[in-house]
């Protein structure tokens, strides 16, 4: 390392532990210390909605990111075979739990790396083939902790769970990465619909744009250059550097010539904004 790079780690380091002479004394106050990190440049706007993302996975129960049961996608026992593997195909998830015939309770949970395992072998012939490779389910309650929840998966190597409710009915299903979204924002695969849209054109000249979105494409769309020392990537990192904490819902803010507004957040993470480019003398076309 030259004496530049040691210099400047120093000079990093010794700003950040500045910042932590007073010990927080509280998650409010942690907060605020990582906020006022981000401020002095020494947090990015991305970093600092991560970090929110762990503090708030320890309060967070299930029953508040689950997927509730009229959304979940369950196999029929009493189904054909060929219609069961239809909705598989269809459905395209990677897990799914399978209800009895009297479609009163959960008798095991099928993996679709399983069912593919046995179709290129040329072993799966009848459903008794099929209910030899259900999985055992898991049932949580839905007061669970997701923190608590995460290392269960981590240690268990199961991703997905079934949520119960005080009755012991089936009130949804939470998978491993329901729980990872809290932190890092939303996770889209190769299933999700336009996931590489981040840009929409809506009427009046506005635009419902990602949080998600790369700065360099949200730039490039429309001809601007948006001042980024930190070296911000994400669009919804910038807004949360501009406005020094995680931006809500209906909340506003204008960045070099464009209005944005929150369209959908939570007090995690901001998923959607509103944007709408203004004339010269701040008023709206």
């Amino acid at each position: 390392m030259s004496d530049t790079d040691s210099s400047s780690g120093s000079s990093w380091l010794e700003r950040f532990s500045r910042m932590f002479s007073d010990e927080p004394e509280d998650r409010e106050d942690l907060l605020e210390i990582l906020k006022e990190a981000q401020k002095q440049g020494l947090l990015d706007g991305d970093a600092l909605l991560m970090i929110q993302g762990v503090l708030d996975v320890s309060e967070t129960r299930v029953r508040d990111i689950m997927v509730p049961r009229p959304q979940v996608d369950v196999i029929d026992e009493s189904l054909p075979l060929e219609e069961i593997l239809k909705e598989i195909a269809e459905s395209a998830h990677s897990r799914y739990p399978v209800v009895s015939e009297s479609k009163d309770e959960i008798v095991g949970v099928l993996l679709a790396k399983d069912v593919l395992r046995l179709l290129v072998k040329g072993e799966l012939n009848s459903k008794e083939d099929l209910r030899a490779i259900y999985r055992e389910p898991v049932f949580i309650p839905e007061s669970k902790r997701l923190n608590v929840l995460l290392r269960e998966f981590k240690t268990s190597h199961n991703h997905l769970a079934l949520v119960v409710d005080e009755y012991a009915g089936l009130a949804g299903l939470v998978t491993i990465e329901d729980v990872l979204e809290q932190i890092v924002g939303e996770i889209e695969d190769e299933h999700d619909e336009d996931e590489e849209v981040y840009i929409k054109a809506h009427v009046g000249d506005t635009y419902a744009v990602k949080a998600i979105t790369p700065l360099s494409d949200f730039t490039d769309e429309f001809g601007i250059e948006f001042k980024n020392e930190n070296h911000i990537e994400t669009l919804g990192g910038l807004i949360a550097t501009e406005l020094g904490h995680v931006p809500q819902k209906d909340e506003e803010v204008v960045i070099d010539g464009f209005l944005f507004r929150v369209l959908k957040a939570d007090s995690r993470r901001v998923e959607l904004f509103q944007v709408k480019r203004l004339v010269d003398d701040g008023v709206i076309d």
